[in-house]
């Protein structure tokens, strides 16, 4: 039998380096299960991606450490959270979180879990390289920050549980003819929508209305815990759009202007611009959707409640006489300037006097 002679080129990935690297660099595709890693050492040709248990990837970082004198590494925000972020940073690792995108910028229409450890290594590099713009950088929010921004999306998922659950009972009743609207399960309507119904139903409706009862229970708690920790706030802005936005926020501190503000919120027009032409567009929705949906909730009720807000007297023959369309894209710039007014008053630059904001 002829000897096969070793033609892989590459050197294994787990042999360790004589040479102290002065940097390694980690692309990390993170999944349950596994993770997918690209090692680059200093600036040569990334090495080929390998995949590791989430358990063995933290030995495995370890090691990375003690053979450069700086490791850098990053991941894709997702399901996972924040807690590897965490792991590496213990580890002395330099980790930054970043936006999810699709990583086939050439559209060659091949997209693998080795080819995006790939790419977030390749950007990691120029990154690390001083180009600021190579990665879309997220801000890891802290312990606490994250659980009272927990305890504000447990209380939406609640009140999406029940809408679906009533729903489900509307659609039921409706199927059997009868067309109800409104909280059908309520110990009003109960009892009369009770006696139009057959037995066989009428039991396969208390089951939905014993679990609208329950998951109301818990609803109301969450929402008399939230109400109970929010700040005084302006009058109208009510306590728990109060704190459900501080929540998600985080810290109010952490913008540097106006702008990064705005940015968050997704509220900005969008634009194109090229040669001659230049259109502003629909709203670029980038950034956290319940940040906007609790800012245009607020900003109607400033409409109603502070007609003596700048903004709100700006739009108001709009807000009167425009149409349906006019009035949303006022409301949307209300409420873009409701989020830039919140930082200012959290971070003491101006005051709700100055504002024209009664106070509660």
């Amino acid at each position: 039998m002829k000897n096969q002679t070793n033609t892989n080129t590459h050197l294994p990935n787990k042999t360790k380096i004589t040479v102290k690297a002065q940097s390694i660099k980690l692309g990390i595709d993170v999944h349950a299960d596994s993770y997918r890693v690209v090692r680059q050492l200093d600036n040569a040709t990334p090495q080929p991606a390998q995949k590791f248990t989430p358990k063995a990837f933290l030995v495995w970082a370890k090691a990375q450490r003690e053979q450069a004198e700086k490791v850098y590494a990053c991941y894709e925000a997702g399901p996972f959270g924040y807690s590897l972020h965490r792991e590496l940073a213990a580890l002395g690792i330099q980790n930054i979180v970043v936006r999810p995108q699709n990583w086939d910028e050439l559209g060659k229409g091949v997209k693998t879990d080795k080819t995006d450890a790939l790419a977030l290594t390749q950007r990691l590099d120029r990154y690390v390289q001083g180009n600021a713009k190579a990665l879309a950088v997220i801000r890891v929010p802290t312990v606490a920050e994250e659980q009272a921004r927990a305890a504000s999306r447990h209380r939406e998922q609640l009140r999406e549980h029940r809408q679906r659950m009533e729903a489900q009972g509307r659609s039921l009743l409706l199927y059997n003819g009868q067309r109800v609207q409104g909280q059908w399960w309520s110990a009003r309507n109960w009892p009369r929508i009770a006696t139009l119904l057959a037995a066989p139903l009428q039991e396969l409706l208390a089951i939905w209305r014993e679990l609208i009862l329950r998951v109301t229970e818990k609803l109301q708690a969450a929402t008399q815990r939230l109400e109970s920790q929010a700040p005084a706030a302006p009058y109208g802005f009510g306590a728990l759009t109060t704190r459900v936005l501080q929540n998600e926020v985080g810290d109010w501190n952490r913008f540097d202007n106006r702008r990064q503000v705005a940015s968050l919120t997704g509220l900005c027009p969008g634009v194109r611009s090229s040669g001659l032409k230049h259109q502003t567009g629909p709203i670029t929705k980038h950034g956290n959707p319940r940040l906007r949906r609790v800012l245009i909730e607020l900003a109607w009720r400033v409409v109603r409640y502070q007609p003596d807000y700048p903004p709100v007297r700006h739009w108001r023959t709009v807000l009167l006489t425009g149409h349906a369309g006019a009035r949303k894209k006022a409301v949307v710039a209300i409420a873009r300037k409701l989020a830039i007014d919140q930082w200012r008053l959290a971070t003491k630059r101006t005051t709700a006097q100055a504002l024209h904001l009664k106070m509660s």
